[in-house]
Formats: structure tokens, C-alpha cells, sequence
């Protein structure tokens, strides 16, 4: 039971974590996705906006720059007009300009951090924007800057000439990037939080509705297997997969209850019907031997003794007639044979029976045959035990009707006697196994109490079933049998 126990838990936290874990990478990779796009459209952005704002300081400057008038850094340095006009681009751009000459030494730049210094930009980064007119690149001017900047160079092109006279570079921190990238993880995280518990929170939900039936089910296969089949399984309202495993339980349950009862029943009716001729055996076979019973009277008990280990015989045999049937599909090769020729013959077999009886016979067989599916010696036995029955119990010198007719594409036989009403009640227990009515206790104690079982258990392997009506003394069995 502890094993059943821990296995349904190992489904609930599997499926726990199969939902959460699923979720979870679901979020990792929209994050990631969208981090990635939001980071680099930001980035294309700025990227964009930088060198807007170089190209215009480019433009500013490159008359500055023509060939000749600038010998020297400080020369441009100490132009007052020039400064005042990249500081006031700076300040409108909101970024640093540095402006460079063709070789990319910076002979000006407006952030009052790098006043002083001799700085050069890459060459490989000048000999780019010489080339391509433009780059961009992330530097901190060989360690100058604590933290990387975004670098947009931007070629300066003479008015007059055409020709290239330096380049414009312009700096922006990625602080606002950077912002961002913060703000965008703290609510990813946040939101992911949020999602998996929630996520959590309906799988746990879902998880339990779906193993708490399974657990119900370990523990009312361990009550049917102790023998106990009373306890039935909760649908939960459910019209799924759940919902119909659990009318299936509850139907399997239904029929190992059927099955147990049966079986107790068969258990108590076949130990009364041995106990009783077992009994009578060793009663008198006692009184015989201990001389109880007179000498003169041996041949009287002799006789009872021979008579209940024949009926005794005839029980076990029956028996197993009935466990053979069970096994039999009589159906399976499609044999056709003919009814009224069956029932002819069962009449010239029960001729001693029904004139030791004083009964009359009325025999409404069709001259012709009817041809009807199934096994020949089986149906045979049903009409022998109808009409053994029916003679068994007529009134004496009353008569019995024994007939067949066609109709819907069946063939109908009927057998009618008349005696005893039997009571509504007990009709339908006519065909269950050892059944017989207090009379026939009395009366019959030849039978066994299967014969009409074992008519039921004959035409149910033949797909069909059998009638009972009794009114006002008029008993009658009727079945049908079909033709193709």
C-alpha cells in the first residue's frame, strides 16, 4: 500500500514540476527573446540619433579642419568661437564631441574630463569611418572612461573641396541603456514570479483532482481484494477521462459484487443439494451396518441408498453439463438444422413419461422442416427439458401443447401445460441454478434444480431468451431461434 501511496505522490510532484518547469522555460526564452530585440532596436536607436548629431557637428566643423589652418592641437584649442560652438552642440545633443583629424588624434573635445589629454582614437576605428564614411563602436578611450561608451565616428568632409579633413566622434554613456536592461530584468523576474506561482497555484489544482481518484482506486482495489465490494468510486462530476475510469470501476464493481453473490449462492445451493441424498446415504447405510435396520428391511433401504447415489450422480453431472455449456459457441460454424424433426423426436423419447403421467399431447409441428442456426443436440436438450418440466408438473390427465410457428423471420416453439399457477414473484427465479418451489421439494426428488438453468444457459450462447407466463394454471415457456 505504501508503495501505491508513493507512487501517486511521485505523479502529483511530477506533473508539478513537468507544469512549472515547462512554464518556467517558456518565460527564460520570452525574456531572453525580448530583451534581446527591445536591447538592440534601443541600441539601433541610439546608435542612430549619435550619429544624426555627429554628421550635424561634422558639418559644423569641417571648415575648421580644411587642410592648413590648423598646424597644431593648441591652435584649435584656443579658437574661442570654435569651442564655444562644440560646447553649445554638446549641450543641445546631449553628448561629448570629439573632433579628431584624418589620423584620429582628438584636437577638441567638449567633456572637461579629457581637457589636457593627448588622446587617439583607434586606428582601426579612423580607418573605418575614413572608409565607410561612418562606425560605431563601445571603447573607454584605453581606460580614460570607467565604464564603456557608445561611439559614433562620423567623417568630416570639406565644403569646398570634397576632400576628408578629419572626423567627428561623438560619446554617450550607456546609462540609460543600462536603466533599461535593469528595469526590464526587475520586472521579468517580478512577472515570472508571479506567473509561476500562479502557474504553480493550477497545476498543484489540477494535479490533485487528477490523483486523487487514482489514490481512491488503490484503496478500493485493496478493500476488493480483502472482499469487501460495496465501495464505489466518486466521479466528481466529471465528464472526462476521469469521469469515465470511474463509472468503469464502478461497473467492474458492480459485477464482482454480482459475481461474489452468485458464487456464495452457488456455494450454499450446491451444499444443500448434496447434503441432503449425502445424508440419506449414510443414515441408512449406518442403520444397515449397526443393525438398527431389521434384516427383512435391508432391501427397501438398499433401494433408497441406490436411488439418492444415482440422484446424487445426476447432480454432479449436470454440473458439469453446466460448466461444459459456458465454454460452447454454438453459433461459430453457421450449421442450420431442422427444428420440427428435434421436436418430434423428443416426444417419441418422452412417450413412457407423459402416459405414466395420464397426459394427452397436443403436437402442433408444421409438416415441413424449418431450418433454423445452431447446434442440433443442444436445442434438442432444451425442448427434452421443457417438455420434462411441463410433464413433471401438469395436472394429471390433463394435456400438453407442444408447437412451433414462423414469424418476423423466427422460429417460435411453445410449450403449455396446466397445472399449479406459479406465483409473479417467482417467475423469474424459475431459471436460476438449484431453484425449485416448496412443491417441488416435495414432490419431485428426482430433479436437481438445473434443468431450466441449463435451458437459459443453452439459448443465451445462441443469442436468444426465453419466456415464462403463468395464468390462472396455464403455465408456458416459449423461445425463438433464428432462421439465418
Amino acid at each position: 500500500m505504501s508503495r501505491l501511496k508513493f507512487r501517486c505522490r511521485g505523479l502529483y510532484w511530477r506533473q508539478l514540476f513537468v507544469t512549472a518547469g515547462m512554464v518556467l522555460l517558456t518565460l527564460c526564452l520570452l525574456g531572453v527573446s525580448f530583451f534581446s530585440l527591445s536591447y538592440n532596436y534601443a541600441r539601433s536607436q541610439e546608435v542612430q540619433e549619435i550619429a544624426a548629431k555627429a554628421r550635424v557637428m561634422s558639418q559644423l566643423s569641417a571648415s575648421y579642419l580644411e587642410s592648413g589652418r590648423y598646424l597644431e592641437i593648441e591652435d584649435l584649442r584656443n579658437d574661442q568661437d570654435f569651442q564655444r560652438l562644440a560646447a553649445f552642440g554638446a549641450m543641445v545633443s546631449d553628448v561629448q564631441f570629439l573632433i579628431c583629424d584624418t589620423e584620429g588624434r582628438v584636437l577638441l573635445s567638449t567633456d572637461e574630463a579629457l581637457s589636457g589629454l593627448t588622446i587617439t582614437i583607434p586606428a582601426e576605428m579612423t580607418r573605418k569611418v575614413m572608409e565607410q564614411g561612418s562606425a560605431h563602436w563601445r571603447d573607454d578611450l584605453g581606460g580614460i572612461y570607467a565604464h564603456p561608451r557608445f561611439a559614433v565616428g562620423v567623417a568630416a568632409v570639406s565644403p569646398a573641396t570634397g576632400e576628408l579633413v578629419g572626423e567627428v566622434v561623438s560619446l554617450s554613456t550607456t546609462a540609460s541603456l543600462d536603466a533599461m536592461w535593469g528595469g526590464f530584468i526587475g520586472l521579468f523576474f517580478m512577472t515570472s514570479f508571479v506567473v509561476l506561482m500562479v502557474a504553480f497555484m493550477a497545476s498543484s489544482v489540477t494535479a490533485m483532482r487528477q490523483v486523487k481518484p487514482i489514490r481512491e482506486m488503490v484503496e478500493a482495489t485493496r478493500r476488493y481484494a480483502e472482499g469487501d465490494f460495496d465501495i464505489r468510486m466518486n466521479d466528481y462530476g466529471r465528464d472526462d477521462e476521469v469521469g469515465e475510469l470511474a463509472a468503469s470501476f464502478n461497473a467492474m464493481a458492480d459485477s464482482l459484487q454480482q459475481t461474489e453473490r452468485q458464487r456464495r449462492e452457488f456455494i450454499a445451493n450446491i451444499s444443500h443439494e448434496l447434503k441432503t441424498p449425502m445424508t440419506t446415504i449414510a443414515g441408512y447405510t449406518d442403520g444397515i451396518l449397526d443393525g438398527t435396520i431389521p434384516p427383512e428391511n435391508e432391501k427397501q433401504y438398499l433401494s433408497i441408498i441406490a436411488g439418492e447415489s444415482r440422484r446424487l450422480s445426476r447432480l454432479v453431472r449436470r454440473m458439469l453439463d453446466v460448466s461444459q455449456l459456458q465454454a460452447i459457441n454454438p453459433l461459430v460454424n453457421g450449421n442450420h438444422f431442422d427444428l420440427c424433426e428435434s421436436m418430434r423426436r423428443v416426444l417419441i423419447s418422452m412417450e413412457k413419461k407423459i402416459t405414466d403421467r395420464n397426459l394427452d399431447v397436443e403436437a402442433d409441428i408444421p409438416d415441413g422442416p424449418i431450418l433454423v442456426l445452431g447446434d442440433n443436440d443442444l436445442i434438442t436438450q432444451v425442448i427434452y427439458n421443457l417438455l420434462e418440466n411441463a410433464a413433471k408438473f401438469a395436472r394429471q390427465g390433463s394435456t400438453l401443447y407442444l408447437g412451433a410457428v414462423v414469424r418476423d423471420g423466427k422460429a417460435r416453439v411453445t410449450v403449455r401445460n396446466l397445472g399449479d399457477t406459479i406465483p409473479a414473484a417467482e417467475l423469474p427465479l424459475l431459471f436460476e441454478r438449484f431453484h425449485k418451489s416448496d412443491k417441488s421439494r416435495s414432490e419431485d426428488k428426482d430433479g436437481v434444480g438445473l434443468g431450466l438453468y441449463i435451458v437459459k444457459t443453452i439459448l443465451e450462447q445462441h443469442k436468444e431468451k426465453i419466456n415464462v407466463t403463468s395464468e390462472n394454471g396455464v403455465t408456458t415457456f416459449s423461445f425463438s431461434l433464428a432462421m439465418e
